[in-house]
């Protein structure tokens, strides 16, 4: 669904000016309310797919306006954005106990808007895209819960996650077994300094992501209205429609949502320690092929080099054999020569030890070395 249809209510005329202006080279269709009453008056018959709201008017102020349109079916699909100039985490909050999807605080520059607006179309068409799948999902999971206790859908989803080695795919499966108890949900996984977000309609809202962020380290449970967010160390959880009118049932899935996500987390440390198991096993492996190359290479060196050390000395032994007979030289001085070169002759020999001695330090390090793959491998 491309973003076509925007409505912006301010009391202010100077600040709708503003946003007609910022928005004036982009393909969109801009109408204007000065007024709560007028808005709500207006969004049935012109249909926005986006209203930028204001927070501080007289008659209603913003946060009624948006728990108008969110309770009435005909208007509750409409993306809200609140437009304020107070930003506290508090009034942020209260923003979307009431069902808005973003919030931007005045002043805000043209790019600001604009970055925002095109995110809220990414979300829109990914909404549009996955109707169909949520709606295909929820049946399942509905038909579900009909046959089966809220424990042995827990059973199943522990069991289920064991043999799961993808994040991205553990974060589905949570979602899944959240929506077999009718839940709508947002997660945030906190993987190698990196935050990964997934919904029901696969991306999201801006206000959920800043949520996430301004709460995870605020402990562990944060309850409004019939929301409920959890947070863990590397994961929290939005929970967007928590039972309302039972109490006993509300406890009850509060206590299931924390048991879950604690499950979860260890599943999420199993699969990120693996990998890191993997990485590690794959250097060693590396660093292996490595010293055996480089062992070989020197091997082969040595080997090129004792064959030419026994060319030279035997051409050496067969050109003195040759030439001291001509040479004039009496007994004495012919043995000495032919003594020297023998003793060179048995030095070379000894290297020649000495290289079968390395040789055999290297095949008992490669010989170590495979042992030591052998037992990361398994």
């Amino acid at each position: 669904m491309e973003l076509k249809r925007i409505l912006a209510v301010d009391d202010e005329p100077f600040n709708l000016e503003i946003i007609e202006e910022i928005l004036e080279d982009l393909d969109f269709e801009l109408k204007t309310a000065s007024s709560g009453p007028e808005c709500l008056d207006m969004v049935e018959s012109y249909n926005p797919q986006v209203i930028l709201l204001d927070v501080s008017m007289p008659q209603m102020n913003g946060y009624e306006v948006c728990k108008a349109l969110k309770s009435n079916p005909a208007t509750s699909h409409i993306v809200v954005m609140f437009v304020s100039a107070r930003g506290s985490v508090e009034e942020r909050m209260e923003g979307y106990s009431v069902g808005a999807e973003d919030y931007i605080v005045k002043p805000f520059g043209h790019t600001e808007l604009k970055s925002k607006l095109v995110n809220l179309d990414k979300m829109l068409a990914e909404k549009a895209s996955l109707a169909q799948q949520i709606e295909e999902a929820t049946n399942t999971a509905f038909s579900a819960m009909a046959t089966s206790s809220e424990m042995g859908q827990i059973v199943n989803y522990i069991e289920q996650i064991g043999e799961i080695n993808n994040i991205d795919e553990l974060a589905h499966a949570l979602i899944r077994c959240l929506e077999q108890f009718g839940l709508a949900s947002n997660v945030e996984f906190r993987v190698n300094d990196t935050s990964k977000h997934f919904s029901m309609s696969g991306l999201c809202s801006p206000i959920v992501v800043e949520l996430f962020d301004i709460l995870k380290g605020k402990g562990r449970l944060h309850e409004f209205t019939n929301r409920i967010l959890v947070n863990y160390p590397l994961i929290s959880l939005l929970v967007l429609n928590m039972p309302a009118d039972d109490i006993d049932k509300r406890g009850r899935i509060r206590d299931h949502i924390c048991f879950i996500v604690s499950v979860t987390e260890q599943q999420l440390r199993a699969i990120m320690t693996r990998s890191k198991l993997l990485e590690q096993q794959r250097n060693l492996n590396d660093a292996i092929s490595m010293v055996h190359n480089k062992f070989h290479g020197m091997i082969g060196l040595l080997d090129k080099n004792r064959q030419e050390n026994e060319g030279v000395f035997k051409q050496l032994q067969e050109e003195f054999e040759n030439r001291i007979p001509t040479m004039g030289l009496d007994e004495d001085q012919e043995i000495f020569i032919f003594t020297k070169l023998d003793s060179s002759i048995q030095r070379s020999i000894a290297r020649e030890g000495a290289i079968q001695e390395v040789k055999s330090a290297f095949k008992e390090i490669e010989s170590d070395l495979a042992l030591l793959a052998q037992h990361v491998n398994n």
